[in-house]
C-alpha cells in the first residue's frame, strides 16, 4: 500500500515539475509591437538595454524599451531612408542612410543627429551596413559597389570602388580588428586592408551563392550567410580553409548571420520564416519558428542570454530569450 501511494506522489511531482523546468531550459520567444508603416530593417540592442532600429519606411530610428513595450522615434532628416544600426564604441547608435546618402549618428542622451555625408560626386551608393575596427574608424558597404571609412574624431570620410563592382552588403570585424565584407551580387566575401584601403576577393567554394551578410567568431573566421544556395558557410583565415552546410527544410533562404557570445551561429531563414541556430561543435541546427507569418527578418544582433530580430514584414521586433547568460 505504502509503495502504490509513493509511486502516484512521484508521478504526480513528476507531471508538475517537468513544465517549469521545460519553461526553464528552452528560448523564449518574444515579439514587440512597432509602429505601422515604420518596415523595421535592422536592429541593434545596446548594453544599457536599449534597442534601437532603423525605421526604414519613415526615415527615423527607433528606440524600443523591452520592460515597457514602449517605442520613441527619433526623426533623421528629409529623405532619411535608414537601412543599418549598430551601437559603436561611444555607446551611440550609427546608422548607414540610403536616402540621406550618409553615416548618421545620433547621441542616446540628447537624441541630437550628426550627419557624415558622402562626397557630393558619390552619386547614389545604396549603403548597407557598417563596422567598427579596433581603431575606432567606422567602415561600411554600398550595394552601388563601393565601400568606404569614417574616423568619427575628425570627421573625415573616405569611399573606393569594390572589387568587380556591385554587391558590397554585410560587414563584421574579428576579435584582431580584421575587416570583411560580403558582395551579394559578387558572390564573394572581401577582406579590407585597414592600413591601405584595399580590398581583396575571396572566393566561396560554391559559386553563385549570394554571399549576404558575414559575422565572425571569437576565432576570427568568418560565417556567411549564402541567399542564393540556402547554405551558411566559414572561411577560417588561418588556413584559408572554407566548410559548408544546408540549413534545413526544402528551400532555405539566408538572410542574416550573427554569432552571439558563445560562439553559436544565428541565421534568419526567409523560406522556413525562422530563425536558426547553429552549433559549430556538434554541426546540429535548431530551428526557431516566428509567431508572425512573412516576418523578414533582415538583421540580427544579439547581447549576453537574448538575439533580436527586425522583422521588416510585420512592423516587429523579436527577442529569443536563450537563458545562456
Amino acid at each position: 500500500m505504502f509503495n502504490r501511494y509513493l509511486r502516484v506522489l512521484v508521478l504526480t511531482l513528476i507531471l508538475v515539475i517537468t513544465p517549469f523546468v521545460y519553461a526553464q531550459e528552452s528560448p523564449l520567444i518574444t515579439e514587440f509591437d512597432v509602429p505601422a508603416g515604420t518596415h523595421p530593417h535592422d536592429i541593434a540592442p545596446a548594453p544599457d538595454g536599449t534597442v534601437w532600429y532603423t525605421a526604414q519606411h519613415t526615415g527615423e530610428l527607433g528606440r524600443l524599451d523591452p520592460e515597457t513595450g514602449e517605442t520613441h522615434h527619433i526623426p533623421l532628416g528629409e529623405n532619411s531612408a535608414p537601412h543599418g544600426v549598430i551601437v559603436g564604441p561611444d555607446g551611440a547608435p550609427w546608422i548607414t542612410d540610403g536616402g540621406l546618402n550618409a553615416i548618421v549618428r545620433v547621441d542616446p542622451e540628447t537624441e541630437e543627429v550628426e550627419v557624415f555625408p558622402l562626397p557630393p560626386d558619390s552619386g547614389y551608393t545604396n549603403l548597407n551596413t557598417a563596422s567598427f575596427d579596433n581603431n575606432g574608424i567606422l567602415w561600411f558597404t554600398g550595394q552601388s559597389g563601393i565601400y568606404g571609412r569614417v574616423d568619427p574624431e575628425t570627421g573625415e570620410l573616405e569611399i573606393f570602388d569594390a572589387p568587380r563592382g556591385r554587391g558590397a552588403y554585410g560587414i563584421t570585424t574579428t576579435p584582431d580588428g580584421d575587416i570583411y565584407y560580403a558582395s551579394l551580387a559578387g558572390s564573394h566575401i572581401a577582406q579590407i586592408n585597414t592600413e591601405t584601403d584595399e580590398a581583396t576577393v575571396i572566393e566561396p567554394p560554391t559559386p553563385n551563392q549570394g554571399a549576404r551578410r558575414v559575422w565572425s567568431d571569437s576565432q576570427g573566421r568568418i560565417w556567411v550567410s549564402e541567399w542564393e544556395s540556402g547554405q551558411v558557410s566559414v572561411y577560417d583565415p588561418a588556413d584559408e580553409s572554407w566548410r559548408e552546410w544546408k540549413l534545413p527544410g526544402s528551400s532555405p533562404r539566408a538572410y542574416a548571420v550573427y554569432v552571439d557570445d558563445q560562439d553559436i551561429v544565428w541565421l534568419s531563414d526567409f523560406g522556413a520564416n525562422a530563425l536558426v541556430s547553429f552549433n559549430p561543435e556538434t554541426e546540429e541546427f535548431e530551428v526557431y519558428e516566428l509567431p508572425s507569418r512573412d516576418a523578414a527578418v533582415r538583421q540580427i544582433l544579439g547581447r549576453p542570454g537574448e538575439i533580436w530580430g527586425a522583422e521588416s514584414g510585420t512592423d516587429k521586433l523579436v527577442r529569443i530569450t536563450t537563458g545562456t547568460e
